[in-house]
């Protein structure tokens, strides 16, 4: 069983855990040893309740595909069972993750003494500006 919170409990049985070999560097370990688990869980077939199922569909995340199976694939552990432990870590972190209610952000506006003060500032730099350019034009004329 994989204890999601304190209510919510996903049984054995609704997880696919499959031991495939892993990829890339290793050596003659990795060609021999089929150590990466592959985790495959429904969303719609499993117990979960329907306020998770429905904030796992609309996550944007690679793991979930189109037909809403969330798929992890854990092989940074040389054994079988610590890459076994990783992918339902994962698979827990990832709902975990999809249930908790982000505050709404309320939207702020600039006081009026901070409108004034940017206002003023425009203000001093174009005037700086126009030094400049009468400064620049003022040396030109003389020659």
């Amino acid at each position: 069983m994989l204890q999601i919170s304190r209510a919510v409990i996903i049984p054995e049985h609704e997880i696919e855990l499959s031991a495939v070999r892993s990829q890339g560097a290793g050596g003659q370990n990795v060609n021999k040893v089929a150590s990466a688990i592959h985790l495959r869980f429904d969303i719609e077939a499993s117990s979960l309740p329907e306020f998770y199922k429905q904030r796992l569909r609309k996550l944007s995340d690679h793991r979930i595909t189109s037909a809403g199976i969330i798929v992890i694939k854990a092989q940074e552990y040389r054994s079988q069972e610590q890459n076994r432990e990783a992918a339902l870590a994962r698979l827990r972190e990832l709902i975990q993750r999809a249930v908790v209610t982000r505050k709404k952000r309320i939207p702020t506006r600039p006081g009026k003494a901070a409108q004034e003060r940017r206002l003023e500032g425009k203000a001093l730099q174009g005037k700086r500006k126009r030094q400049r350019a009468d400064s620049k034009s003022g040396a030109l004329g003389d020659d």
